[in-house]
């Protein structure tokens, strides 16, 4: 036991640890979800989450010893972001001839996003910055920080808040849409992506192809919009 410790604790002072633990997290989430058959609640980011929390609970490794070894990631969400321009470019001439349903769809999504929110948390007693975290919450990441900041929000809680929207929207998506009968693959990847940003993509792209695309077309769009919207929206109320 004394050896595994002394073992650990020269591991622990490598930043390149967690950065390690982060991607064989995901690795055994994703081995984990197709085991169950890719049903919607072994999303694998949540799986990830799970194992990584489980492992920094049991280690006692504060968050920001675990954020310093794994901020590479962190870095990468800005060249992610960056790379949405890639599937609207692909799929130009789609999105030409729905573009006016594709629009009044961003702007209603993106509006419900941001007003159920600040509204059902007005209405549970939610006041001040933690208020105004909320409103981005359907932004990727990247962008929602910079909204909640910009805005008087705490963008560490706005953060925690994106992750569990994602993955909401990843474990609900197809079962909700399914039951409500749509099937056209883009307006279901475009609601996903507006609604879910970056884990609603990765999942809708596993489900199908043109679901995928269309997805990070909403998750683009939707985060300019809410860049716009949602200081307009917290200065008019």
């Amino acid at each position: 036991m004394d050896e595994a410790v002394a073992l650990w604790s020269y591991l622990a002072r490598d930043p390149l640890l967690w950065l390690t633990v982060t991607l064989l997290a995901y690795i055994a989430a994703e081995r984990l979800s197709e085991m169950a058959g890719r049903h919607p609640l072994a999303n694998p980011v949540l799986l990830a989450v799970i194992l990584l929390s489980a492992v920094l609970t049991v280690t006692s490794t504060p968050y920001g010893t675990y954020f310093e070894g794994a901020q590479f990631v962190h870095f990468m969400l800005g060249p992610a972001t960056v790379a949405l321009a890639l599937p609207l470019h692909d799929n130009f001439g789609r999105v030409r001839r729905t573009l006016l349903p594709m629009a009044g769809a961003l702007l209603a999504g993106s509006l419900t996003a941001i007003l159920s929110a600040l509204g059902i948390a007005w209405a549970l007693g939610v006041r001040g910055d933690t208020l105004l975290s909320l409103a981005p919450k359907s932004a990727t990441a990247p962008v929602a920080l910079g909204v909640s900041e910009a805005i008087g929000g705490v963008p560490s809680l706005t953060a925690v808040l994106v992750i569990l929207t994602g993955i909401t929207g990843a474990v609900v998506a197809t079962p909700m849409l399914n039951a409500l009968g749509i099937r056209d693959w883009r307006a279901r990847g475009f609601a996903v992506g507006l609604a879910a940003h970056g884990i609603g993509t990765a999942h809708a792209f596993r489900v199908n192809s043109t679901a995928g695309a269309f997805s990070g077309i909403g998750m683009g769009l939707n985060a300019v919009l809410t860049a716009i919207l949602a200081p307009l929206v917290v200065a008019l109320i």
